[in-house]
């Protein structure tokens, strides 16, 4: 089971749009020293959207071969086309990932049945450890917690990512995951997807936090996640506090803009997105630029 502090790493880009392969085996390298506790390659943060599938599969084995095993790489390979979403956790195992995160399918809006049957035929392809990914505001179809728990019935699917922002849910899932397997031998972990209330879902028993904010503060994150799976929660508390404006400022624009302009004001990588993407309004440029420096990353 992979914890902790999981940074859904964005995926860098040239000006033109092209991919900056140089930038993001930097980006690795800084993670794995910063302490981040594995990487979510081409998720949304990654602009899974709008890079090829070409390019989506190159990105996996570039992740894989450039991290050799240092931490684990959880690959972003789902889709609303359950084949596509097949075909790209296939190759996801063939290049060596640890691990597939698996997308709610989005605009067809399935029913809770169509998605049930979507993630049991991609668990059912692989051997992959599949993690589900529920972001109805990206989404709009939204996982019940039934139909979380009908899944994690299934052996190789291990956790999800919930990304609702609902916490009262994610502490409903909690339990209604103790009560369906406790004693049964099933490890399933709840993480955050939203960094605002991750603390918060860790605190109560979460495995971790699928983050934006590590994108920038990947020690600050790690440390906090640390510190509140340990139980530690004036430690945690004290960390969250200093890095809390990044979990609002890195929102001011779509995801994942504002985290790849502040990216680049730290001189990380250059500030390249594709479209329909476009870069962060001037008006925001301040208010991200000073939640950085809040957080003491610039």
């Amino acid at each position: 089971m992979i914890k902790g502090s999981i940074v859904a790493i964005v995926t860098p880009m040239f000006e033109d749009g092209s991919l900056d392969r140089d930038s993001l085996r930097k980006l690795l390298d800084w993670h794995v020293a910063e302490g981040t506790d594995a990487i979510c390659i081409v998720g949304t943060t990654g602009e899974s959207a709008t890079v090829s599938p070409d390019e989506h599969c190159e990105l996996i084995k570039l992740t894989v071969d450039h991290i050799a095993g240092r931490i684990p790489v959880m690959a972003g390979t789902g889709g609303n086309s359950t084949a596509e979403a097949i075909a790209l956790t296939r190759h996801a195992k063939e290049v060596g990932a640890d691990a597939s995160l698996q997308v709610v399918p989005y605009y067809n809006r399935p029913s809770q049945e169509g998605m049930y049957r979507h993630f049991k035929a991609i668990a059912e392809s692989t051997d992959l450890p599949v993690y589900l990914y529920n972001v109805p505001g990206r989404t709009v179809a939204d996982m019940a917690n039934e139909t979380v728990v009908r899944l994690a019935a299934i052996d190789n699917i291990v956790g999800i990512k919930d990304a609702t922002g609902n916490l009262a849910r994610c502490i409903e899932l909690l339990r209604d995951i103790d009560r369906s397997f406790a004693g049964k031998g099933k490890s399933f972990g709840v993480f955050s997807g939203d960094d605002a209330s991750a603390l918060a879902l860790m605190l109560c028993g979460g495995a971790g936090n699928i983050s934006v904010s590590a994108n920038v503060a990947p020690r600050a994150m790690a440390e906090m996640c640390k510190a509140a799976l340990a139980g530690d929660a004036a430690r945690a508390i004290e960390i969250n506090n200093r890095v809390l404006d990044l979990h609002s400022k890195l929102f001011v624009e779509p995801n994942p803009v504002p985290v790849k302009w502040a990216l680049a004001e730290m001189g990380k990588m250059p500030p390249g997105l594709r479209l329909p993407l476009a870069p962060l309004a001037a008006q925001y440029h301040d208010t991200v630029r000073a939640a950085l420096r809040a957080s003491g990353v610039l």
